[in-house]
């Protein structure tokens, strides 16, 4: 049997499955049924390591072992698999999940927020920034900063990033209380039932004559991105974060002189 190996490399990231219990199941596979020592001859894998990993393939669900002798193994269908990983995945993440909620009622959380809070008495103010690179992380960050908004959050970006905003903004505004939010970006046909979505939860306005993305949260915290949206890739674009109200509330008070105009 010659599988390519980029196939298999695919598939052993994709069902977490190590080099001989990805060659044995697809083994398994071409055959429907086999024994362990012909799933060995085809697949290349050491006869003395076959029945460990067929072992381990039978734990996962992988395969079956039939009743009789010689002892023989059949597939599981590709589709019944698919369905039980994506369980098992499921029930580990809620586990996972629970485990972290249950650390926050623990002395040890108690411990690690005391250890911030004294540490961050100790940092200058001009040390509270940073950069990021890749969207997902400027993104990541940007919901960070919204989580703890307690008055306010104004938004400035362009047509495309308000489109690709909304998956993050609109689950976060819908759980707001008192929080005053605007948005100001370019109001297009191709982004206009988006902001018939956010306007339930927000102020949004239309502006056309500036090209900025930024976000500021309570007047204090800012991230503001360094290249243009529609001239650079994703995986490049570049956001810069400060904690300052100094700068923050300066670029908020010059937001509002524009803010006024907008409709």
């Amino acid at each position: 049997m010659i599988v390519k190996e980029d196939f298999l490399k695919k598939l052993r990231s994709a069902f977490d499955l190590n080099e001989y219990e990805v060659k044995i199941w697809t083994a398994l596979l071409s055959r429907g049924v086999s024994a362990a020592g012909e799933l060995s001859e085809i697949s290349n894998v050491p006869r003395s390591r076959s029945y460990d990993v067929l072992e381990s393939l039978e734990k996962k669900g992988f395969i079956i072992m039939k009743l009789g002798k010689p002892i023989k193994y059949m597939a599981v269908k590709p589709e019944e698999i698919l369905r039980r990983v994506k369980s098992q995945l499921s029930r580990k993440a809620e586990e996972q999940v629970k485990m972290l909620e249950d650390v926050r009622k623990t002395e040890l959380y108690r411990e690690l927020q005391l250890l911030h809070d004294q540490g961050i008495k100790k940092v200058d103010p001009s040390d509270l920034s940073g950069a990021l690179k890749g969207r997902s992380k400027v993104y990541d960050l940007l919901e960070d900063m919204m989580r703890k908004a307690q008055k306010s959050v104004t938004i400035m970006t362009t047509a495309k990033g308000l489109q690709r905003k909304s998956e993050i903004l609109v689950p976060l505004l819908k759980k707001f209380k008192n929080v005053k939010v605007r948005i100001a970006a370019p109001i297009t046909k191709d982004n206009k039932d988006t902001v018939e979505i956010l306007r339930k939860y927000a102020d949004v306005r239309n502006i056309d004559k500036v090209n900025a993305r930024f976000c500021v949260v309570d007047g204090k915290e800012l991230l503001f991105m360094m290249m243009e949206d529609d001239k650079v890739h994703e995986s490049y674009d570049t956001g810069v974060w400060v904690d300052t109200s100094y700068f923050a509330s300066a670029l908020e008070q010059m937001f509002n002189l524009t803010w006024e105009s907008l409709k």
